[in-house]
């Protein structure tokens, strides 16, 4: 199934996404209370994305069904608990083989936590930040957990992940490697914007393309409808969906509705298309980013103008940011090397 939360303009309310209309799954279910988004309804219970699927096969002739260009979607979830954000491949996390990553790169999934307060979702409006001058996208996919746990297993995984869905984790370079220099991670840089949708792809609905623990997906991004990197293998990652899982649950806990990205697939950002020899540029205040993923679909935002921008803001960037080299890694094809 695909899960949206959608808004007619009174309010966001979790649907089923079929074809080219929505289900009201509030009244489907005969829920008790509003379903106000995805998570809402994965929170009825471990099996709610069965009891749904019962329900649609039962089918309800009181459920509202709206055609879907009457509705606005929203982000599937609107505030989730958390939102880890991986870096599992290793074209992006090397630069095309033009940079050396830390043994411990290696040996495990590597996280930071990003801002559940800045989530934007289809179509939405994000605000270019204003103390940056290298707006830059990431082209990711995220899955949600549908079932809370501690010292989760990589083999048990996938049955804590409800399904998967876009993500688009906006950068501002000059923010995130000045601070970065510092060590405690990115930071300002990432704290933004997070754009999610525009469905949550239920985990049973994309098994087929789920193997060895990888989505076996092509994922594209175009800015302005100039594609900017095409058909980038999403089971290329050195790590899996399951290590990810395993990792960030211990000695902790993942809960109904947390977002785990899986980081930038292979030349899913500005700085690699530009070594690729696109012709890129950073992001300006009415770009239009799409992401495609097969089986998910296409999250699309525009880039909004700065807000309350002050040239003499006292903690703007103080330091020489080095360019990408225009074409450096033109040709370049990426091999997976597992041990």
């Amino acid at each position: 199934m695909k899960l949206v939360t959608y808004n007619t303009g009174t309010g966001p309310r979790c649907g089923v996404l079929q074809e080219d209309s929505v289900i009201d799954v509030t009244t489907l279910l005969g829920a008790p209370q509003t379903l106000r988004d995805v998570q809402a309804l994965l929170e009825t219970g471990s099996d709610a994305v069965a009891q749904l699927q019962t329900a649609l096969a039962q089918g309800n002739p009181s459920a509202p069904v709206f055609a879907l260009e009457d509705v606005q979607l929203q982000s599937p979830i609107l505030r989730p608990p958390t939102i880890r954000d991986f870096m599992i491949f290793e074209e992006h996390a090397t630069q095309q083989g033009t940079r050396e990553r830390e043994e411990a790169w290696y040996r495990m999934p590597i996280f930071y936590f990003s801002n559940p307060l800045c989530v934007y979702g289809p179509e939405d409006t994000v605000p270019h930040p204003s103390a940056s001058n290298m707006l830059d996208y990431e082209l990711e996919i995220g899955c949600v957990i549908g079932r809370e746990g501690s010292n989760v297993a990589e083999a048990d995984a996938l049955d804590y992940i409800a399904g998967f869905l876009i993500f688009n984790d906006w950068s501002a370079r000059d923010l995130q490697r000045d601070e970065s220099a510092v060590g405690l991670g990115p930071a300002k840089g990432k704290d933004t914007a997070s754009s999610l949708g525009p469905c949550l792809v239920t985990t049973d609905e994309l098994a087929p393309l789920i193997r060895d623990g990888r989505l076996h997906v092509k994922c594209s991004a175009r800015v302005n409808g100039v594609p900017w990197v095409e058909d980038s293998d999403g089971s290329l990652s050195y790590h899996t969906w399951g290590a990810m899982v395993e990792r960030a649950s211990r000695d902790s806990r993942v809960a109904v509705g947390d977002v785990l990205g899986c980081g930038t697939v292979g030349g899913g950002s500005i700085g690699e298309a530009i070594r690729k020899g696109y012709e890129a540029r950073w992001l300006q205040p009415g770009d239009v980013v799409e992401f495609e993923v097969e089986g998910i679909g296409t999250l699309r935002n525009t880039v909004g103008p700065k807000v309350d921008e002050d040239p003499n803001y006292r903690y703007g960037v103080g330091i020489e940011i080095e360019a990408p080299v225009p074409g450096i890694a033109t040709g370049y094809v990426y091999e997976l090397k597992l041990p």
